[in-house]
């Protein structure tokens, strides 16, 4: 009689949860958007180097000198709204209203659509992000505790300057690969979120109450217009103005009005809705920012002089070092560091496609701190012109020297990137989606099994064609039938 074999029973295994990914690849929609972004922020960023060039150049040739502080010190506005300002103070409390309206708008679009509206996917740039602010204000009060300086400037090496870094991309031709171009615009956002609260909450000296409530008044109406879904830009812009000018008298710095107006703008998407009305606003805005106010804001405030004795003062000096030191080394122990404890506490996985190496030159390039080191290096010594000008100098050759850094990094790596981009962009079956994000889809499969069957037909009437030509069989043909194809 036989028996049936019963087979041991096996214990279930228990199926490992898969490591969370670092950088990983950006979904098509979120690709697209950081596309259309860093590609107005690259052309901007452009635009400020050549104006930051061009004010360096206008402000250390002798016979241009006073013409450029004769410019940027002419005054204009009405005095009786208490706007009778520099040309130079316009383009840091006026133009760079513009710039942190976008910002207001990325950022809020990143909360409710983006990235940061995942924790757990938050937790990565944000984390670096602290990091990279925490460790350059620690090493300017570490500097400037030994040395005996000011430390006033604590804030100005902290800030990342998205456009400037995307212009040092492009000069040494590196194109990164999306998941480090998204990490680094991420960086910047949440860089821009915490630069406006330092800037609200430490230079704010002396509030003017009635004013100050007639810009919450104005805020308060642009809400209620936007809630009603009332349109019109001739609504819009002189309400904006209103409430920019209010801001201003209030003692508040004018940009905040800028971030404010931005973060209330409507971010995700309705049913039937391509855009929401804040990308459509943002799309419309960001060039006008990064093409123009930024790059003014460049002419006007970076033109200092870059004597022997200054740029040696720069080294000397416990205010400048501060600055050149939290920007160098600062940002990139930070971000770096940052990002190393957030896969170490969360025990996630760096994207295969990348190295450490990547996170170290992304954030060595991050140290490029120019537009609001700039701005917050005038108002953190605003009553000390000498120093002002210094510490700008300072901003300067900081963002200099971690360009250069970054460039050597990138450059070791930019073989690996450029086949990563040319992977993501990829689109052989040409229906608009790279494709690698269509792996899963069989449909793709089909379409491109088509595509190389049409291919391989084509091949093989070339083949018999040249064969026709050159009095011999073609190969795979019958009378070759013995060769290999």
């Amino acid at each position: 009689m036989c028996h049936a074999v019963v087979p041991p029973e096996v214990p279930p295994v228990a199926t490992p949860t898969p490591s969370r990914k670092l950088l990983s690849r950006l979904s098509l929609p979120e690709r697209r958007i950081v596309a259309d972004a860093l590609r107005a922020e690259t052309v901007g960023g452009v635009l400020l180097l050549l104006a930051a060039v061009a004010a360096l150049v206008w402000a250390n040739v002798p016979a241009l000198a006073d013409s450029y502080d004769s410019v940027r010190s002419f005054h204009i506005g009405p005095a009786a709204l208490g706007l009778d300002l520099s040309l130079q103070h316009w383009a840091a409390d006026g133009l760079l209203a513009i710039f942190f309206f976008v910002a207001g708008v990325e950022l809020k679009r990143e909360l409710v659509a983006g990235d940061l509206r995942d924790m757990r996917a938050a937790a990565l740039p944000v984390i670096a992000a602290l990091c990279g602010m925490a460790v350059p204000a620690l090493v300017y009060v570490l500097v400037n505790t030994v040395g005996g300086g000011s430390m006033d400037g604590w804030a100005v090496p902290t800030a990342t300057d998205i456009a400037f870094a995307l212009a040092v991309l492009a000069v040494i031709g590196t194109s990164l690969p999306s998941a480090l171009r998204a990490f680094l615009l991420t960086l910047a956002v949440v860089d821009d979120l915490f630069a406006i609260l330092i800037i609200a909450v430490f230079f704010t000296d002396q509030l003017n109450f009635p004013a100050l409530g007639g810009a919450v008044a104005g805020l308060a109406l642009f809400w209620f217009l936007l809630r009603r879904r009332v349109r019109g830009w001739y609504v819009y812009l002189p309400l904006a103005l209103v409430i920019w000018g209010l801001m201003y008298n209030s003692g508040v710095h004018a940009t905040i009005a800028g971030v404010a107006m931005g973060l209330m703008l409507r971010c995700h998407r309705e049913d039937g809705e391509e855009r929401s009305p804040g990308e459509r606003i943002e799309h419309l805005v960001r060039p006008v920012s990064a093409g123009l106010a930024v790059p003014l804001f460049a002419l006007l405030s970076a033109g200092v002089s870059l004597s022997d004795e200054s740029i040696a003062q720069v080294f000397t000096r416990p205010e400048t070092l501060g600055v050149v030191l939290g920007l160098v080394v600062g940002k990139t122990v930070g971000i770096f560091g940052g990002t190393w404890l957030a896969a170490r506490f969360t025990r996630a996985e760096l994207n295969e496609d990348l190295a450490w190496p990547d996170v170290l030159a992304v954030a060595s390039l991050a140290g490029i701190g120019f537009t609001v080191s700039l701005l917050i290096g005038e108002l953190a010594f605003a009553g000390d012109a000498v120093l002002t000008d210094e510490v700008k100098a300072a901003v300067l050759i900081g963002s200099l020297i971690a360009a250069v850094i970054a460039c050597v990094l990138l450059k070791l790596r930019n073989r690996t990137y450029r086949s990563l981009t040319e992977a993501e962009e990829r689109d052989e079956d040409r229906d608009g989606i790279p494709d690698i994000y269509e792996e899963g889809n069989p449909e793709y499969h089909l379409r491109m099994a088509r595509i190389y069957e049409d291919r391989a037909a084509e091949h093989r009437r070339k083949a018999e064609a040249a064969a026709a030509d050159a009095g011999e069989p073609a190969a795979g043909s019958n009378a070759g039938a013995d060769r290999p194809a």
